[in-house]
């Protein structure tokens, strides 16, 4: 009689063995994003010692290049593959902690007309970025990622929302790159068109708080006009900052209301199930902020923390991003965040003017 094998599965690695297996791939990504930070920093030092005028090009984007560079050349070796794959951990992470750096409070200290104006341009943005994607034929994931970064605050939003709406690596990758990009270009025009157009510091601070995506790009191009101008923009961009964790709510239950709805009993059950918890908890970290509950150097500990989480994500994204499939995309991307960011510059800076002269800002 013939015998039977009887197939054996491999018993799961204990606790002890599981963590030890990530130490490797957790080791190459705290390297490869300080690699980044270090890049930005060695740049940073260098311009601003021999005076030099230089967009500030944040670690997020240099993390990300070193890693695509490690992963489509010599590649990823499978001993580092479990710690690499962490990386969605520490991106909502850093998403919870970073809710101590959005008061919800400075949306009050703008007055009633530049809050009229932030709620008109992040509109206009929303619909003008979806409707280009559409245009273009970008996939609908890749176009909510380029609308939240576009009209709330650049890669933060972008960071926040990846996970919310489950989008791809490479969607992301592409998203970041092209904000950061465009941001950069900011930094060379915006104060060139403020002084043609004799800009007051007020509404050249609102028209830069509200057209440049990055925080750090949109204070910079501020400070650039004036320090009055650059309070106001860092006001007017705090302002969108702080919904960033009402639109990513909104858009995670809208694809979260679209996967599997037809197969779903309870809708509420199954939208609590999809819902990506880490919002809630950005949503109570920005509220206990905003209420005092934080010292000042608490939450300047929260912020260093955030910055940390993100460093090993983005250099996860790196690792795990291929060329190949990024070319797939093509040319499209760029050109929607191009278009549109030019698009929000002009129409803002129309309503900015406007308003500057008509309703004495």
């Amino acid at each position: 009689m013939a015998t039977t094998a009887i197939p054996t599965s491999t018993p799961p690695l204990s606790i002890g063995r599981q963590i030890v297996s990530l130490i490797p791939g957790l080791l190459l990504l705290a390297a490869v994003g300080y690699a980044g930070k270090f890049i930005e920093q060695s740049i940073g030092h260098y311009t601003k010692a021999n005076h030099i005028t230089f967009p500030n090009i944040e670690y997020v984007l240099w993390a990300i290049v070193i890693g695509l560079i490690i992963a489509n050349t010599v590649g990823v070796p499978r001993i580092f593959e479990a710690g690499v794959a962490t990386y969605e951990f520490w991106l909502k992470a850093g998403i919870v902690l970073l809710g101590s750096r959005f008061l919800l409070g400075d949306i009050l200290h703008l007055g009633g007309i530049s809050l009229l104006l932030v709620a008109i341009a992040i509109t206009l943005s929303f619909a003008f970025m979806h409707l280009l994607g559409r245009s273009f034929g970008l996939k609908p994931k890749l176009t909510s990622l380029l609308a939240i970064g576009s009209s709330i605050c650049g890669v933060s939003a972008i960071i926040a929302a990846k996970p919310a709406i489950d989008a791809d690596d490479e969607d992301a990758s592409y998203a970041i790159a092209a904000i950061l990009a465009l941001g950069a270009i900011s930094l060379f025009t915006f104060p060139l068109i403020g002084h043609a157009l004799h800009l007051s510091d007020k509404a050249y601070g609102l028209w830069a708080g509200l057209a440049v995506d990055n925080t750090a790009e949109a204070t910079a191009a501020g400070a650039l006009y004036s320090d009055a101008a650059g309070k106001v923009a860092v006001l007017a961009k705090t302002t969108r900052n702080a919904l960033i964790g009402f639109v990513v709510l909104a858009y995670a239950l809208y694809w979260a209301s679209k996967g599997e709805a037809h197969a779903v009993g309870n809708k509420a059950a199954f939208l609590w199930r999809k819902f990506p918890k880490f919002v809630l908890g950005f949503l109570l970290i920005s509220l206990l902020a905003t209420l005092g509950y934080f010292t000042k150097p608490q939450l300047t500990s929260l912020a260093n923390l955030s910055r940390w989480a993100f460093l090993l994500t983005f250099a996860g994204v790196g690792l795990r991003t291929s060329l190949r499939e990024l070319g797939r995309q093509g040319w499209k991307p760029f050109a929607v965040g191009a278009i549109g960011e030019v698009f929000i510059a002009l129409v803002t800076l129309g309503l900015v003017y406007g308003a500057d002269h008509y309703l004495h800002l």
